[in-house]
């Protein structure tokens, strides 16, 4: 038979041999290796024993991987390699100890000497090619399935995120924030701090600087344990009760409660979408707490605001709209990312602190420090759709108390509402989804106290000069709205909104839109038609805004590049009727500094109006940038959004930027040196997402607490002649851990050969080792492996020979392309020989 059949061949004959097996399933513990091979033909026999396998490798029923492992006729097995353990949730060092303790050959069955690491009994099975492994704490192993088990020993490592964020402009004051959010680990705490400077940008607003939290955590089974600074609330579980328009202060103590009451930050959106309304070009910001999170450009019209950006929660954020270097509006509104919870399993859910309102290098003074701050929230599964929350709090020498319900009523409608009451006073939140078909209907209903953030200043940006509208002071705030989107087929979609607004703005709002995809002039585009009636502000006069708008985006010339062009009507600043059109530009780019860049031009009764804007990225840096020229009076205005990630593990340093690191608490830093300067490298981790490594220092997110690895790859279809060295780094962290690893490309040539004794015998199983990889000599001392072009040697391991290598200087055998044929290399040669032509060694190529 052919060499190159027996393995498929081998793969049939113990796929047909499993039925025997199976008949007597309860004898299967007790047969040995050479009863299970019994009904194996001599020639197959060859093919199973001394050669490397592939095995499911199980410890007290736990899976640990995918080995590779050699099986002797004298019924031992010992472990080489594991070549997969993606799907278990055991560390790396578990399967690490258990590849030293199956290094060198072991008896199959009950553990009689040596019976190391708890080991009590070996079995391997034929049939389902698993290796099962027994210990002595096997009786604790379904316990620990619930939880992830910690890292043996912890982890080490910091995380530092810097953001800046800044406005500016003509005729408003300048608002911005600097921030600094550290997350790390020292053993087994998790250490969370951050600081920032800020100004609201409000008349005489004063720099504002301190410390919102400096704590450090721990993770238990079901429990968390939080000791230090920290705000008083309870972000992840439920709205936070917060008394209407008090500044929260930092408290000194100690907070426990449920291992996921604390949300981690994501990028996704709101679940509840938020609506902006702009009459003119313009910018929102979105301040929570009095700070500026999050700056973004508007357009005319009704659009929705990006929550992508802003951190996870259920939180309230007030909205403030830019135009003409004059705030036109302002409103506050709900964001609502709440942790998903469906395990009815365990339904009761709580979170509760206790300690001494405390600053910590706050520039703001506390007229409370030192007094007892306590609070506490509880959520319960009502049902796997519903949950229930209820909450008390005493912050600032006062009381407040909240209740919520989350009820996902089916498939299809969500329903979530929130009620507050404090010593100031009660509010509500209601907000509902319905989707159907083709679309979804939202439902919303807020109501919450607004007040001015700096002491003695109650009142609302002043009224354009002129106007004899009366100013509103401080008071509530209550928005109604009700929202439908529908598409008309595949290519159309039409939306409605129909709003009340009491507070800056009053009165009734409807907007109105369609839009249509297709093909126009060969390209693709999109063109949208909306008419709006919405109530009046400081931009239009405090005159209601009516109009209509007609807009036209299109794809043209380059690839990446867009054009739009829009024309409508609107209420003037002062109260009349104007007609307006723009037309504008964006390019976007794959590579490069520049992400994306955009310009539109705007023609109105009032002048001329220009916007640009432009997203970067940097290996150190990302971030974006905006800025406005008004068509009234010429102002200018702009603002900017950076970010970099710096990150500290086992004595290294990366400083990163790309947007996959934006959010990240978890990392690994990876050097990669190559051989080959062009090549790129992919990263594939298998706990989701695939990220391009390039040569030098990379820092990559990875999960905390769970065991992972990241696969190294090639990226592209066409791998080059190249070894990975190592492919797989797997990692095992707490949160704000960081671990490091080293990756070498190394150039190779594929070596094929025939390893034979001094009799002329093949070495079968045989380790054939060398700098770039190693393999096994199959059962005819047939033999392929990835060899270093740089360093063309191999070292050869068998029971039966002496110490045996070989060098290529390729004056005998020479590579032909990618790949080596060396002929037959006999050992044991002297300690260290050259393959040559002989007797022995024949030309390469050539084969007995």
């Amino acid at each position: 038979m052919s060499p190159r059949l027996l393995p498929l061949a081998t793969a049939v004959m113990l796929y047909c041999s499993a039925a025997a097996v199976q008949a007597a399933p309860a004898a299967l513990e007790s047969l040995t290796l050479l009863d299970q091979a019994g009904g194996l033909p001599d020639d197959f026999r060859d093919h199973f024993f001394d050669v490397p396998l592939v095995v499911r490798v199980e410890r007290d029923g736990q899976y640990l991987g995918d080995a590779r492992a050699l099986l002797t006729r004298e019924n031992t097995l010992s472990l080489l390699e594991f070549t997969d353990s993606h799907d278990s949730t055991e560390p790396a060092s578990e399967r690490e100890r258990w590849l030293k303790v199956l290094a060198a050959p072991r008896p199959l069955g009950a553990c009689e000497q040596a019976c190391t690491d708890g080991l009590v009994r070996l079995h391997y099975s034929l049939e389902s090619s698993l290796l099962s492994l027994a210990t002595e704490a096997g009786g604790r192993a379904a316990e620990q399935v619930r939880h992830l088990a910690l890292p043996e020993g912890g982890s080490r490592g910091l995380i530092l995120r810097h953001q800046l964020n800044a406005y500016a402009g003509e005729g408003v004051n300048a608002a911005g924030r600097y921030a600094v959010d550290a997350q790390g680990s020292l053993g087994q705490w998790t250490l969370v701090g951050n600081y920032q400077v800020d100004r609201s940008g409000d008349d005489e607003s004063a720099l504002r600087h301190s410390v919102q939290s400096l704590y450090a955590q721990r993770e238990f089974r079901d429990n968390f344990l939080r000791v230090g600074y920290f705000l008083p609330n309870f972000q992840g579980v439920t709205r936070q009760p917060r008394a209407p328009g008090s500044l929260s202060h930092t408290t000194v103590g100690m907070m426990a409660g449920s291992s996921d009451s604390l949300a981690i930050d994501s990028r996704a959106p709101s679940l509840y979408p938020v609506y902006v309304t702009a009459n003119r070009e313009g910018t929102v910001e979105v301040f929570r707490d009095g700070s500026l999170v999050l700056t973004q450009p508007l357009q005319p019209g009704l659009q929705e605001l990006d929550t992508r950006r802003l951190p996870g929660g259920i939180y309230e954020v007030e909205l403030r709209v830019i135009e003409d270097g004059r705030e036109s509006s302002r409103e506050t509104t709900v964001i609502h990312k709440p942790g998903n919870w469906r395990d009815p399993s365990r339904r009761w859910r709580y979170s509760a602190f206790a300690g001494v309102q405390h600053s910590l290098l706050d520039s703001l003074e506390d007229p409370n420090a030192g007094a007892f701050a306590a609070g506490g929230i509880v959520n319960y599964l009502a049902h796997p759709r519903a949950i229930v929350g209820l909450s008390a709090q005493h912050l600032d020498g006062e009381n407040a108390f909240a209740g919520s319900l989350d009820w996902q009523i089916n498939d299809r409608a969500n329903l979530y509402t929130n009620a507050y009451s404090g010593d100031h006073g009660s509010g509500v939140d209601l907000q509902g989804m319905w989707r159907y078909g083709k679309g979804t209907v939202i439902a919303s209903h807020n109501r919450s106290w607004q007040e001015r953030r700096r002491p003695g200043d109650d009142a609302y940006p002043p009224l354009p000069p002129g106007s004899e509208a009366p100013q509103t002071r401080s008071g509530w705030l209550q928005t109604s709205a009700l929202s439908m989107n529908r598409r008309l087929g595949d290519s159309s979609h039409i939306a409605a909104r129909v709003s009340h607004h009491s507070g800056t703005s009053n009165g009734v709002g409807l907007d109105l839109s369609f839009s249509r995809r297709q093909t126009l002039f060969g390209s693709d585009a999109t063109w949208r038609a909306a008419v709006f009636d919405r109530p009046g502000n400081a931009s239009s006069g405090m005159r209601r805004n009516r109009g209509v708008d007609f807009t036209l985006n299109i794809a043209l010339g380059r690839e990446g590049r867009r054009y739009s062009g829009s024309l409508g009507s609107r209420t003037a600043t002062h109260g009349g009727r104007s007609l307006y059109a723009s037309a504008g530009a964006q390019q976007s780019y794959e590579e490069g500094l520049l992400r994306s860049v955009a310009g539109q031009a705007t023609l109105d009764s009032d002048g001329l109006g220009l916007s640009t804007n432009a997203q970067f990225e940097h290996p150190a840096l990302r971030g974006d940038m905006h800025a406005q020229r008004s068509s009234l009076g010429g102002n200018l205005s702009g603002g900017l959004n950076l970010e970099s990630t710096m990150a500290i593990g086992v004595g290294k340093l990366a400083i990163a930027g790309a947007g996959q690191v934006s959010s990240v608490d978890t990392g690994m830093i990876v050097d990669v040196s190559t051989e080959l300067p062009d090549v790129a490298l992919r990263a594939h981790d298998s706990r989701g997402g695939s990220y391009v490594l390039h040569p030098g220092r990379n820092f990559l997110p990875v999960t905390a607490y769970r065991t992972g690895a990241l696969q190294i790859d090639f990226h592209g279809r066409a791998a080059p002649a190249a070894s990975i060295q190592p492919a797989t780094l797997d990692y095992h962290l707490n949160k704000g851990g960081v671990a490091y690893g080293k990756v070498e490309v190394l150039s190779t040539f594929t070596v094929m050969g025939h390893l034979k004794d001094t009799a002329g015998n093949p070495l079968a199983g045989a380790h054939v080792i060398n700098h770039a990889g190693r393999s096994v000599a199959e059962a005819d001392g047939f033999f392929a492996l990835e060899m270093s072009a740089k360093t063309p040697t191999l070292e050869v391991r068998h029971p039966k020979v002496a110490g045996c290598s070989f060098a290529f200087d390729g004056t005998t055998t020479r590579p032909e392309g990618d790949t080596w044929l060396v002929g037959i290399l006999q050992c044991p040669p002297s300690n260290f020989t050259q393959a040559q032509s002989g007797p022995s060694a024949p030309a390469a190529g050539a084969m007995p």
